[in-house]
């Protein structure tokens, strides 16, 4: 059942402070960007202080990761939640006093950026020890609907505070947030981490990078990833819009619902999941990860928006697959010890080619025939999602509970 995950003490006391973190954090970005535009009505301005962010977070993944697998994780978060404090605790007062620059905004954006670094990698840690192997999917599955559900009401209530009483005011709130929730991981008790013999940083790296290469069904996810992210931030999230606003027949407003009902299979797909045990989580989230590309199809050939909104549902529930079938399997087939750096090398080989993609995803629109564009991006999708079912050890992955000896992926 998926409340049974919640009958574990530490892990019911850090769904609450993710909870509170998912709700109060989707508010703090909307309202970043209004402060930022604010300032200086330029998208170019926006995309700095982004930019900021993103990069920081990824010049830090790996030292995130070593730093999780050394130290408590929950005190690794809490920590991290005190920098994250006081740097939108800047924030607020810059836009208090009316003296926030871009670059100021920038600065304190790549502090949050590191911050988070340390976080995620954490996170992907601290969840195999709160919970019972039996709970694993369903915990998962519950994170992944407090961040579907906070993502669609967040941002609403934020545009509300903002339009009352200005950006500065939904700092506050997320720096509050952080606070809660730095008191509620106090209450998480967990055993002290496995040391083993170090070396130092760089042993570290080298051993979680070991780690990683040994095995087959992690990299080969990983590299197809780099390529699916660069394609689903550039076609859906560059060519998506750009298509909307020029046909009619999708329009701005059509375009909304179809994001929205991305976010609805999400949503209905984490529900299901709290119920329904995924025997085979690669081979399934692979498979749905490729229903992409149906939506990606129809944007380039006929962007009709009832079309759109069903293949968008869709797409959403097969992401949601991958998700949670993912997050259980590094969870279950990776060394406790190791899970934080093993998970930084996964966030970083991931995330590393999304600016490639949507500065490619630019540069193509103006100077290809767009539909042949997205049919293409489709095709690509779809075989490189599909393909990785060919990987014998992706292919026979089962969840431990049911795994065979000749299921067990050998380095």
């Amino acid at each position: 059942m998926g409340i049974a995950a919640l009958r574990d003490r530490g892990f019911r006391w850090f769904f609450l402070a993710r909870t509170i973190t998912l709700i109060t954090g989707s508010m703090s970005s909307i309202a970043l960007a209004f402060a930022v535009l604010g300032i200086d009505n330029d998208a170019a301005a926006l995309s700095i202080v982004l930019t900021a962010f993103t990069v920081a977070n990824i010049v830090f993944l790996l030292l995130g990761g070593v730093v999780a697998d050394r130290l408590p994780r929950a005190v690794v978060i809490q920590t991290s939640y005190v920098v994250d404090i006081l740097s939108i605790g800047a924030t607020a007062a810059l836009l208090f006093t009316g003296t926030a620059t871009v670059p100021a905004l920038a600065a304190l954006a790549a502090v949050n950026g590191a911050s988070a670094a340390f976080v995620m990698p954490a996170m992907q840690g601290l969840i195999p020890q709160l919970t019972t192997p039996d709970h694993l999917q369903q915990a998962n599955a519950l994170l992944s609907f407090a961040r579907s559900a906070t993502t669609i009401a967040g941002p609403v209530v934020a545009g509300g505070i903002v339009a009352l009483a200005g950006p500065a005011w939904v700092m506050v709130i997320q720096a509050a947030g952080w606070a809660a929730a730095i008191v509620f991981l106090a209450m998480v008790r967990l055993p002290p981490p496995i040391r083993g013999q170090r070396a130092g940083l760089f042993h570290d790296l080298h051993d979680g990078w070991r780690e990683f290469w040994s095995r087959p069904w992690l990299w080969i996810v990983v590299l197809a990833f780099m390529v699916l992210n660069a394609i689903h931030v550039g076609a859906w999230g560059v060519a998506g819009p750009y298509i909307a606003k020029n046909d009619p027949l999708l329009g701005v407003a059509g375009w909304g619902w179809v994001v929205s009902a991305e976010g609805a299979g999400v949503l209905l797909m984490t529900l299901l999941l709290m119920w329904i045990p995924l025997r085979r989580p690669l081979r399934l989230g692979m498979l749905g990860m490729s229903a992409l590309a149906i939506p990606l199809t129809l944007l380039g050939l006929h962007p009709a928006v009832p079309l759109l909104v069903i293949a968008a549902l869709v797409a959403g529930a097969g992401v949601e697959v991958f998700s949670t079938g993912w997050n259980v399997t590094m969870m279950e087939q990776i060394p406790e010890e190791k899970l934080s750096r093993v998970s930084s090398y996964d966030m970083l080989g991931s995330y590393v080619a999304m600016p490639v993609g949507t500065l490619a995803f630019g540069w193509l629109i103006a100077r290809v025939d767009l539909p042949a564009l997205m049919v293409a991006s489709a095709i690509v999708y779809a075989a490189i999602a599909l393909g990785t079912m060919a990987v014998p050890s992706i292919w026979r992955m089962r969840r431990r509970a049911d795994a065979v000896p000749e299921d067990v992926p050998v380095a």
